[in-house]
Parts: C-alpha cells; sequence; structure tokens
C-alpha cells in the first residue's frame, strides 16, 4: 500500500503521492472478491467495483495523454458509445484485463507527470487549456471519489471498509 502523502517535498512529489494513494485504494477494493462480487450492480444505475476501475482508466489515459497530445492505445470500450460504456464491464472481458487496463492508464499516465513540468499545457477534451498541476489535481480528485464510491459498495457486499489495509 501507498505510503502517506508527505508532508514535505516538491509540489510534484506530493500531488504525485496524493494521487498514487487513491488509485492503490482502488485496486485494494477488489482484493478477496471473486468475479461475481466485483461485478455485482450494486445501485439502479448499475455501477460495479469492476465498472469503476475501467472508468478511472479510461480517465487516466484522456485527462493524461490525450490532453498533452500523446497516444492513448487501445481503449477497451467506444469513445462514441452512448453514455456510460466506460463504466460497463462486458462478459468478455475478465477481471484481469480490466486491471491490465488500469495498470496500464496508470503506467502511461506516469509517464506524462516524468516527462512535463507542472505548468506544461494541454487542451481538454471540451476546449480549455489546462496545465498538468490541474490535471494532477482533477485526477486525484477524481480517483479519490470514486474510490469512496468504491468503499460503499465494498461495505454493501461484505462489510469492508476503509482506504488501505491497516494490518
Amino acid at each position: 500500500m501507498t505510503k502517506n502523502v508527505p508532508y514535505t517535498g516538491s509540489e510534484k512529489e506530493i500531488l504525485r503521492a496524493a494521487l498514487n494513494r487513491h488509485r492503490d485504494a482502488v485496486v485494494w477494493k477488489l482484493q478477496g472478491l471473486d468475479d461475481e462480487q466485483l461485478r455485482r450492480p450494486m445501485t439502479p444505475t448499475g455501477t460495479n467495483l469492476l465498472g469503476l476501475v475501467k472508468h478511472l482508466g479510461g480517465a487516466e489515459l484522456g485527462w493524461f495523454r490525450e490532453t498533452f497530445g500523446l497516444e492513448m492505445g487501445p481503449l477497451p470500450f467506444d469513445l462514441d458509445a452512448e453514455d456510460g460504456a466506460d463504466m460497463r464491464v462486458e462478459p468478455h472481458e475478465t477481471t484481469a484485463d480490466v486491471l491490465a487496463f488500469y495498470a496500464r492508464a496508470r503506467a502511461a499516465a506516469d509517464e506524462v507527470i516524468d516527462r512535463f513540468d507542472l505548468d506544461h499545457r494541454g487542451t481538454a477534451w471540451y476546449g480549455p487549456e489546462v496545465a498538468l498541476r490541474w490535471v494532477l489535481t482533477h485526477m486525484t480528485t477524481e480517483t479519490a471519489r470514486h474510490a469512496g464510491h468504491m468503499d460503499i459498495l465494498r461495505e454493501l457486499i461484505d462489510g469492508a471498509t476503509g482506504d488501505h489495509n491497516r494490518g
């Protein structure tokens, strides 16, 4: 599990550590559950744990790669499909497939974080110019938000709560 976010250090180091802490919580939320539990729709809209991981992988690739004009690589969903395709895990997709996609997205995003300084600018998919600093902050917030959703879903499945293994 990721260590605590450092109290001192460079801005980039602190932002990256915060993102990694939430990324690790997302993956940890899946541990110990079987495929049925990971795919079980837990809300009226069908939200499930594995779908949230798939969504976060797509968000990382979009925000860190597409924003800065870099190749995203293949996506396991159609960007032009109806709303929610990035959160739907298809029957042919395995848990390992979704986790591999998330790992690839994280690694691709980390390349961008390593390559550019925080003031480096790109263009968001909906038009405005954004700095890497903003993207890091946004993705940390987005990942934390969905890790919170996952915490609630996991509690409903088996009672487990928290953002990391305290044992």
